[in-house]
């Protein structure tokens, strides 16, 4: 059966390249990065080598970069970590967050901090006169996203740090979906903090990046040795951190045309979608959007239906964001845009990727509408029934 994979932003294959550059680190060169001999400073030299390499992609200094294992940790990090060494026991964030930053945000309120959720408008964005209006004295933090990871919705991120940084409280965007994508330049962004997950621009798993300002007050999470200079112990992941600076690497090298590539395709599939099937609604910013990512909302049918379905055919998608598709809730971004919970479940994101070609998205649009088709038949939610 045939294998058409439209869910990169819950994940992406690794590259050969990158896992050419990984090899010799789990083999011959397996050193320990904290170790003194040979073995140890050749795999502190690849580390340092690829602290570089992101620095530089991210216009950080070296010293600014602190490798994690994953997005998750990343958040954490930043969220907990500035909450922890701050004055003062407020933090903002906003409701279409990823639950990375969502859930650590009610843990800090379990601990006796308040805790702002901002609301989003129709397509998803915050109002930097909301951020203006919500932040006080004792705000040690605000969060906010740079692209969203269901809808795509891109963030005005530098007005909304310029804001943040008129109250002298620290800003921090998880822009996990972000990297490799668009340009994420910290300085032009002027955040104080910023996540990265390797395996969303096709590195391994297991690794990220927190940006740290200089300056910025922050406490570590994870203590035990002097590890990435004392701010995240634990031995280094030589191998995933190695590859991760190659995937950036040529995430960007390549981040224009192939942008300008998944765009044309996204199009493709969208005209497609809505010139084949009534009642189906774009979720997310019409134009500031991700270039690879689409949700469409299917009025009267399951999301999740649709989805296996669509597996049975050997097409890949998702129902919203990866790390929820166990959950029967509507999606929290949806219905913070406004959309009805019943409409919410009918929802799916297809995101595209280096793999994916023309004969993909026609593959897709030979597929799908007869499926949707049918499962309206079935439903006992159809315009007939509702009317």
């Amino acid at each position: 059966m045939r294998t058409v994979y439209m869910d990169h932003s819950a994940t992406t294959p690794v590259r050969p390249e990158v896992v050419e550059a990984m090899l010799p680190y789990f083999t011959e060169q397996f050193g320990n990065a904290s170790s003194v001999h040979h073995l140890g400073q050749r795999a502190r030299a690849a580390v340092d080598e690829a602290r570089d390499i992101v620095a530089a992609h991210l216009n950080a200094r070296p010293e600014e970069i602190v490798f994690t294992s994953g997005g998750t940790e990343s958040d954490n990090h930043a969220i907990r970590g500035v909450a922890a060494a701050g004055r003062g026991r407020h933090v903002i964030t906003s409701a279409v967050e990823h639950h990375a930053v969502l859930n650590t945000c009610k843990a800090l309120e379990k601990e006796g901090f308040e805790v702002t959720v901002l609301p989003v408008d129709e397509n998803g964005l915050v109002d930097p006169q909301e951020l203006r209006g919500a932040l006080r004295p004792g705000t040690v933090l605000v969060s906010i996203m740079m692209a969203n990871n269901e809808v795509g919705t891109i963030q005005p991120i530098r007005e909304l740090a310029e804001v943040t940084a008129e109250s002298g409280a620290v800003f921090h965007t998880d822009a996990v979906q972000a990297a490799g994508k668009m340009p994420v330049d910290v300085e032009e962004l002027g955040v104080d903090l910023l996540s990265l997950s390797a395996h969303k621009f096709y590195g391994p798993k297991g690794v990220g990046v927190l940006y740290i300002r200089a300056g910025t007050r922050i406490r570590p999470m994870q203590v035990g040795g002097h590890h990435e200079h004392g701010r995240r112990a634990g031995t280094e992941n030589v191998p995933g951190i190695v590859g991760m600076a190659r995937a950036l690497e040529l995430a960007c090298a390549e981040m224009d045309e192939e942008a300008q590539r998944l765009k044309r395709l996204r199009e493709h599939l969208q005209k497609g979608l809505t010139g084949r099937l009534e009642d189906v609604q774009l979720n997310g910013h019409p134009e500031q959007r991700l270039p690879h990512l689409l949700n469409l909302t299917f009025a009267y049918v399951e999301g999740e239906s649709m989805l296996l379905s669509l597996d049975a055919v050997g097409v890949c998608v998702s129902t919203g964001s990866a790390c929820t598709s166990g959950t029967l809730e509507p999606s929290h971004v949806l219905t913070a845009m406004g959309v009805r919970p019943e409409l919410a479940h009918g929802s799916l994101r297809f995101s595209l990727g280096r793999m994916n070609t023309e004969d993909d998205v026609e593959y897709v649009l030979e597929k799908f509408p007869p499926i949707v088709r049918r499962l309206r038949e079935m439903s006992p939610t159809t315009r007939e029934a509702s009317a």
